[in-house]
């Protein structure tokens, strides 16, 4: 299926981009060039001379201008051609390298992949958690071998916590949770609230429960194409619902290629922000829970679909797919709609 182009994605982590130099990541199967210009301010270009087509990341950066290693053409980082070696040194007209709009929020540098015109920032989620100033962040990136939407469905159905990820996120409270679904115009909230829960050890310690009885909730909040805010939070049992400490985090996914994705994680606290063993084990849980528990699934499942359509597969649809069933038709709704626009 098609992307959808007019919106936001993820480019980057902000500190990924470095002052000088150039960075570079394949987005919606274009290979995007990342550069601060002169000022810090990040700006983004295809990674490809408009002349023999040479990617300019190998090429030469010297101020905010970047000369290509095959023929010396040197580009500005706003795309123009400043200048050709060759000839009488006229530069063709179309001799400009594409540029895209880009944001730095939420301490990630945001891309538009579409039409420029239509590039809003005001789109962009307004994601809690990622305040440096006011929360203790764990945070990283994934790289993973496997289509976009079956990385949000697993976000957006956390159903799979009791068994993937035995003893370390979920329990069997998680099965009987209450189910609430909504949605917002294009936005989906996919909401679990588990009532009786012995927390599993590694979560006992986070939020100190001492082997009491929680309630959890595990609120997903997912915004087109695959951007995800989930917030998990405790409280006594019994207790009024969703009052308790909380962690937020996002899950944040772009399309590499059709059958790749960029995964974007953060998890946040306001709380124990100093304890600097508990951030330690924080890192070391998440990276056994993504990329050791996670990825091997997700990359198993690609490879089990043989990229068939998904619904042609006539999946079986359980309680707990609602909310991933919903986001996967507002976004095939989208991408015809702005196909329809051309």
């Amino acid at each position: 299926m098609p992307f959808l182009r007019n919106c936001w994605y993820v480019a980057a982590w902000d500190d990924e981009i470095p002052a000088e130099g150039t960075f570079h990541r394949r987005i919606l199967n274009e290979d995007i060039l990342l550069a601060r210009d002169g000022e810090g301010e990040v700006r983004a270009l295809r990674n490809r001379c408009p002349h023999r087509f040479a990617p300019l990341s190998i090429g030469t950066r010297t101020g905010d201008a970047i000369e290509c290693a095959y023929h010396g053409l040197r580009f500005g980082l706003d795309g123009r051609c400043l200048s050709n070696p060759h000839g009488s040194g006229q530069i063709p007209a179309n001799a400009r390298v594409q540029t895209y709009p880009v944001v730095v929020r939420h301490l990630l540098a945001w891309i538009w992949m579409g039409d420029p015109d239509k590039a809003d920032p005001s789109a962009i989620p307004d994601l809690v958690g990622l305040d440096p100033e006011r929360f203790a962040i764990n945070r990283g990136y994934m790289h993973t071998p496997a289509n976009y939407e079956y990385m949000a469905d697993n976000i957006m159905d956390l159903g799979h916590i009791e068994f993937l990820h035995k003893g370390l996120l979920g329990s069997e409270a998680v099965r009987r949770a209450e189910i609430e679904v909504k949605q917002a115009g294009n936005v989906v909230h996919s909401n679990r609230l588990t009532r009786d829960e012995i927390l599993p050890t590694a979560l006992e310690l986070l939020y100190e429960t001492e082997g009491k009885p929680v309630d959890r909730w595990l609120d997903v909040t997912w915004y087109p194409p695959g951007n995800m805010q989930l917030v998990v939070g405790v409280t006594g049992a019994g207790q009024p619902e969703r009052i308790g400490r909380e962690a937020p985090g996002a899950h944040l996914m772009t399309p590499e290629t059709d059958d790749s994705t960029h995964y974007f994680w953060s998890n946040a606290r306001d709380f124990r922000r100093d304890d600097d063993q508990l951030h330690a084990a924080l890192d070391q849980g998440f990276q056994l829970a993504f990329e050791h528990q996670d990825k091997p699934m997700i990359m198993a499942q690609h490879d089990a679909i043989g990229g068939e359509d998904f619904w042609e597969m006539h999946p079986v649809i359980l309680e707990g797919d609602a909310g991933a069933v919903r986001a996967r038709r507002i976004l095939r709704k989208l991408i015809k709609e702005e196909q329809a626009v051309g």
